[in-house]
């Protein structure tokens, strides 16, 4: 029998929804930055001799450490970014008791494509416009012993935490 390995792997281009929201989690002092994301597709009716657009789909993005710091100060609402990452799904219960489940992408590297022009400073003058930002590429995230999806793995109980979208 061969050995067959799976891949989740993400990479979406598109713009955000709002200005990311940097948090700290109470019990791991860990940072956290979420923002939305839109992405939309389309294809040329032949038929029509005309554009048709597929609805909008937004993604929920979740960066952490150095990674967060960077995105909160350097991405604005509509900028156009590249996120890669992975795909995960966690379960929460919200306050009523209710069984819920969130879908985010958590957050390897994010670029900076395009930033809003008419965004009133949002975004602008960042002090990394166009750099790739990947969470190993900080030293600091180098010379912690923790994986590289923390939001699963660093000890924090989701279903202690409200959703964070």
């Amino acid at each position: 029998m061969s050995q067959v390995r799976s891949l989740n792997r993400v990479i979406l281009v598109g713009r955000t929804g709002k200005v990311p929201e940097l948090t700290v989690m109470p019990n791991s002092g860990k940072q956290l930055a979420k923002f939305s994301l839109a992405t939309n597709e389309g294809y040329y009716d032949q038929g029509s001799s005309a554009w048709k657009d597929l609805p909008t789909e937004w993604h929920n993005i979740v960066a952490w450490g150095p990674l967060a710091q960077k995105v909160e100060k350097s991405v604005g609402k509509g900028d156009m970014v590249l996120v890669e990452g992975k795909i995960r799904t966690r379960k929460w219960q919200d306050k009523s008791g209710q069984d819920r489940s969130t879908t985010e992408i958590n957050a390897d590297s994010v670029i900076v494509l395009d930033h809003r022009k008419d965004s009133a400073g949002q975004g602008s003058g960042s002090p990394y416009p166009g750099d790739r930002f990947r969470k190993d590429s900080f030293p600091e995230a180098r010379s912690q012993s923790t994986p590289p999806f923390e939001s699963t793995r660093d000890g924090e109980d989701p279903a202690n935490e409200e959703d964070p979208f």
